[in-house]
């Protein structure tokens, strides 16, 4: 008796998410390299040994947050600034338009402090850049 194969349903691919320790690794080692500073240099001030932060770097290693505050701190910026890179890089992965509102929102903030309750309520002080097509993510930190 043969058995008689039919062919799978073929399934659209979906798109496959970075893996979170390879995004974070990517961002630590992006910061460390723009600031020019060693593999050695920054290991020694987060307290942690070369071989293993070059593996979190790489995406090789899933550090605990202890470490990540360290290596943060090391590299002179805040946890909450990792993960909103790592936030913002997944909303791109995905196709999502990301709105960084740090620098340029500040200035929008610090005139809309200084607006007449009229204009505020209108927002006919604030300047739109682009109006961006799909699903837009604001940042702050």
């Amino acid at each position: 008796m043969t058995q008689q194969l039919t062919p799978a349903r073929h399934r659209p691919a979906q798109p496959v998410e970075p893996l979170m320790r390879r995004l974070v690794g990517g961002i630590l080692r992006r910061r460390r390299e723009e600031q020019g500073r060693t593999l050695r240099d920054v290991a020694e001030s987060a307290r942690v040994s070369v071989a293993y932060l070059s593996e979190v770097e790489r995406g090789r290693k899933e550090a605990s947050s202890e470490v990540l505050v360290a290596v943060c701190r090391a590299l002179g910026m805040r946890l909450v600034d990792l993960v909103g890179a790592a936030h913002a890089e997944l909303a791109q992965a995905e196709g999502r338009v990301v709105v960084d509102l740090t620098a340029r929102a500040r200035a929008d903030l610090a005139v809309l402090a200084s607006t007449p309750d009229r204009e505020r309520a209108t927002g006919s002080h604030l300047s739109v850049v682009d109006e961006p097509a799909g699903q837009v993510l604001l940042l702050a930190a």
